[in-house]
């Protein structure tokens, strides 16, 4: 049975990152796009390593190893600040139905990166088809026109994919950095790491403080992409990795286009086709094929010991969250 706290963490998740794709898109009419994304950065920076000080000791709160070294790099510098800065940058280029199915192949590309670096998270027979369905259910939620998704501005979408690859390449490093920091702790001392890396790129691309338009819709983005999509939604993210793994806790970007589907139906009037509906359950299909192997894993630890004997020893086998281990 997944727990309560896991349940919690993927739909904080999936819901304040679907609505980034609304916000960015509409902070871009006030921001230059990496000087948002820094500042957004900023403004998280400051809120969760203060909500860190307070709620954590001092042992707890530095890091002491390699392992958390690496793991607040990664966090910092690809899971957080180069994926934001390409996603803002290449929503610029392209529709938001457009950069939302190019970053749902997030889930499809973590299981290439966790094969060569992570012993213990292999994408099973089971997980891929469960993976597939997701996918096919997010293609019928975003339905982009094939003329606009094939076609068009191809920068705008490749700098869009590549902010899938460093998120989904991101994640896995931070599970192979295998760091003792809390997920809170690593992500409060990586969010500063994304915010110098974005104001270094803002600098380099000659954006300026002063195109900046200061107006109450301004301010209402950035406080959502900062403070909702940003330091919430990372501790929630970020604990959901620990728990799950990188391959599982990525599934949350198959559940963005549907957030956003459904926030623009109920926020702007938007309406909602038939094959989005259809897409909707295609994705939580997927979802009962992955979860239907922690049900597998879980009848193993309730059968007979002789039978656990038989099977593997008494332990539970590595079929688990949709991976195999060597």
């Amino acid at each position: 049975m997944v727990e309560r706290r896991t349940l919690l963490f993927f739909a904080v998740a999936s819901v304040l990152f679907g609505g980034t794709f609304v916000a960015a898109k509409a902070g871009l009419a006030y921001f230059p796009p990496l000087l948002f994304v820094a500042l957004r950065f900023d403004v998280a920076a400051a809120a969760l390593l203060g909500y860190a000080a307070l709620t954590t000791s001092r042992e707890d709160l530095l890091p002491r190893t390699r392992g958390d070294v690496a793991g607040i790099l990664a966090t910092g510098i690809l899971a957080i600040g180069l994926t934001n800065a390409l996603l803002f940058v290449g929503q610029q280029y392209a529709s938001s139905a457009v950069a939302s199915i190019v970053f749902s192949l997030n889930p499809i590309l973590t299981p290439v990166f966790a094969a060569v670096l992570l012993s213990d998270e292999r994408l099973s027979a089971r997980g891929a088809a469960g993976m597939l369905l997701g996918l096919v259910g997010v293609g019928l939620v975003v339905s982009p026109d094939p003329a606009n998704l094939l076609g068009g501005d191809a920068v705008g979408k490749a700098i869009l994919f590549a902010g899938a690859v460093s998120g989904a390449l991101g994640s896995v490093l931070i599970r192979w950095a295998d760091g003792d920091l809390s997920s809170t702790v690593r992500t409060a001392w990586g969010l500063p790491f994304g915010a110098l890396l974005c104001h270094l790129l803002s600098w380099s691309a000659g954006e300026s403080a002063a195109s900046i338009s200061w107006t109450p819709e301004a301010l209402a983005a950035l406080g959502y992409v900062a403070l909702f999509a940003g330091a919430l939604a990372y501790i929630a993210y970020f604990g959901l990795l620990d728990v799950t793994g990188a391959i599982r806790a990525n599934l949350v970007f198959y559940l963005v286009p549907v957030v956003a589907s459904l926030g623009g139906w109920a926020l702007l009037g938007e309406d909602i086709s038939a094959l989005a509906v259809a897409g909707f359950l295609t994705i939580f299909a997927g979802f009962a094929v992955i979860g239907s192997e922690s049900m597998d894993v879980l009848g193993r630890f309730r059968s007979p010991p002789a039978e656990r004997a038989l099977t593997d020893g008494g332990r539970p086998t590595d079929e688990q969250c949709g991976c195999e281990s060597d």
